[in-house]
C-alpha cells in the first residue's frame, strides 16, 4: 500500500554539561487501504477504506480529512468527503452501485503544520466495464486499407552497426521506410550466432515524451536470445545529443498527441501505428525471426501501442501492457474519463466535441483491443489519474485470448521494477511455450 509519511532529518543536539542527547520527534506515517486485500468488490457490496495514523512506530489518533471520488470531477460531491476523527473509528464505507473505480485520498496535519497524505483505490465490478461506445462498423475496412498503402512503400531498411561491450550481442541503428514521411527508428539486437529461424522477436515501444530508442532495451531482449528491436515513437534519429530531442519536443512534437485529431486520416497515431506494423515487417523478415512468435511490450503510450499492434497486426502473439494509455477516447460518453492523451475536448455544453470524438475511435486502443487474438499481461494503478484505471479495464475486458492483470489498488501512472520484472517473466514463458509447442 502507498504509505508516503513526513519525516524531517534526525537532528541531535548535546548538551555538555549535562551529557543528555536529544532527538527530534518522530516522523509521521498516514496509510489508507481497502478492508478487502485485492481491493476489488461487486456492485451493492459496501467496500470500507480503512485509515491508520501513526508516529514512529506507534499507532495514534488524530484528525484526516478525506475525499472519495469516481475520478469525474463533476460527480464528487456524490461520494463521501470531510473530516475523520481516528478516536471515534477508522473507517470510510462507500455503497457502490455500477462498474466503476473509487478513489479516496486522506490528509493528515501534523503539528508541525506539515500536510501529508496518501490514496488507494478500489475496483468495483471492474470486469463489467464496457465499451464506452461501439467499435465504428467501417473500423476493420478503414484500417484494412491504411494497411493496404503501407504494403505499397517497400520496407527499405539501413542497418548501422553499433559498437558496445558485449561481442556475443550484434547491435544496430536501424531505419525502415514507412508510409507518411516518418521511418520506423530504432536498435536492433540478437545473439551474434544465432541460427536460422531460432528466435522469437519482440518490439520494445516507448510511453509519451520524445527521446532516442534505447539500445538497453534491445540487448535485455537479445540476452534473453530473442530478436529484441526498441523504437521510438516519432521516428527520429537514435542517439542524438539530449538537446536535439528537447528542441523537437518543443517544436515540430510539440503536443503531437493532438495533431490531426479531428480527421481518422490525419491524426498523428495512424502514423504512429503503422509504424508498428513497418516494424514487425521487418523483424519478421529477419533470418533469424522463428516464424512463430512475436512479442510487443510498452508502459503507457507503450502499453497503447502494444493494445493496438494485438488488434492490427495478426503476427502478435503476446503482448505485455503496462497502465495503458490511448484508451476509451470516448469515456466521457460513458460519464467516465478518458485515458490519456484526453483527445477528446469538451464543447461548451459540457458534451464531447463530436467531431474529434468521432475521429478517435480509429485510434482508440480499446477498440483494437477488441481485435486482439494475442495472449496479454496488463498492470493497472487503481490511483492512475493520467491513464485511469477505467480505461485499462475497457480494454482489458476486450481481449479474448489468455490474458493476466496486475492490479495495484495504492499505484498510480507507474512502471515500477516489480512490475517490468513480471512482465519479462511473462514474456519469457511465453517464449517456453511456443517453443514447446513445436
Amino acid at each position: 500500500m502507498l504509505n508516503q509519511s513526513y519525516s524531517r532529518p534526525l537532528t541531535f543536539t548535546i548538551l555538555l554539561l549535562s551529557g543528555t542527547l536529544l532527538a527530534a520527534e518522530e516522523s509521521y506515517s498516514l496509510n489508507v487501504q481497502a478492508e478487502k486485500k485485492d481491493a476489488v468488490y461487486q456492485i451493492g457490496e459496501e467496500a470500507k477504506f480503512v485509515v491508520t495514523l501513526a508516529q514512529g512506530e506507534k499507532p495514534v489518533t488524530g484528525k484526516v480529512s478525506y475525499v472519495v471520488d469516481d475520478f469525474v470531477s463533476e460527480h464528487r460531491d456524490q461520494f463521501p468527503h470531510g473530516t475523520l476523527d481516528l478516536a471515534s473509528g477508522n473507517v470510510i464505507p462507500v455503497k457502490l452501485t455500477s462498474p466503476s473505480f473509487i478513489m479516496c485520498r486522506v490528509t493528515f496535519q501534523t503539528p508541525q503544520n506539515k500536510k501529508i497524505s496518501t490514496a488507494v483505490g478500489i475496483g468495483v465490478s471492474p470486469a463489467e466495464i464496457p465499451l464506452s461506445l461501439p467499435v465504428p462498423d467501417d473500423f476493420d475496412q478503414f484500417w484494412s486499407q491504411q494497411k493496404k498503402q503501407l504494403a505499397q512503400v517497400p520496407a527499405d531498411a539501413k542497418l548501422t552497426h553499433v559498437e558496445h561491450n558485449d561481442d556475443s550481442i550484434q547491435c544496430f541503428d536501424v531505419q525502415v521506410d514507412c508510409l507518411g514521411g516518418a521511418p520506423v527508428s530504432g536498435y536492433l539486437s540478437k545473439p551474434a550466432d544465432a541460427a536460422a529461424k531460432s528466435l522469437p522477436a519482440i518490439l520494445w515501444v516507448h510511453g509519451a515524451g520524445v527521446r532516442s530508442s534505447s539500445l538497453p532495451n534491445a540487448i535485455k531482449g537479445a540476452k534473453a536470445n530473442m530478436l529484441s528491436m526498441d523504437i521510438n515513437a516519432h521516428g527520429l534519429p537514435n542517439g542524438k545529443p539530449g538537446q536535439f530531442y528537447k528542441e523537437q519536443s518543443a517544436g515540430p512534437l510539440k503536443d503531437y498527441r493532438y495533431d490531426g485529431r479531428e480527421n481518422r486520416e490525419k491524426s498523428y497515431f495512424r502514423g504512429m501505428y503503422l509504424r508498428l506494423v513497418r516494424a514487425i515487417d521487418f523483424l519478421t523478415a529477419q533470418p533469424e525471426w522463428d516464424g512463430k512468435t512475436v512479442i510487443v511490450i510498452g508502459h503507457s503510450q507503450g502499453g497503447g501501442q502494444a493494445l493496438v499492434a494485438g488488434g492490427i497486426d495478426e503476427r502478435v502473439t503476446f503482448i505485455a501492457t503496462g497502465v495503458p494509455a490511448i484508451c476509451d477516447h470516448s469515456g466521457r460518453s460513458a460519464d467516465r474519463i478518458n485515458g490519456w492523451p484526453k483527445l477528446v475536448p469538451q464543447a461548451e455544453d459540457g458534451k464531447p466535441d463530436s467531431k474529434i470524438l468521432e475521429a478517435s475511435r480509429y485510434v482508440d486502443a480499446v477498440n483494437f483491443a477488441s481485435r486482439c487474438k494475442a495472449n496479454a499481461i496488463m498492470s493497472v494503478g487503481f490511483i492512475d489519474t493520467v491513464c485511469p484505471p477505467s480505461s485499462c479495464y475497457a480494454a482489458y475486458n476486450q481481449l479474448q485470448e489468455e490474458k493476466q492483470i496486475i492490479n495495484e489498488p495504492s499505484m498510480g501512472h507507474a512502471a515500477p521494477a516489480h512490475i517490468q520484472e513480471a512482465f519479462f517473466e511473462a514474456v519469457q514463458e511465453h517464449v517456453r511455450r511456443q517453443n514447446s509447442s513445436d
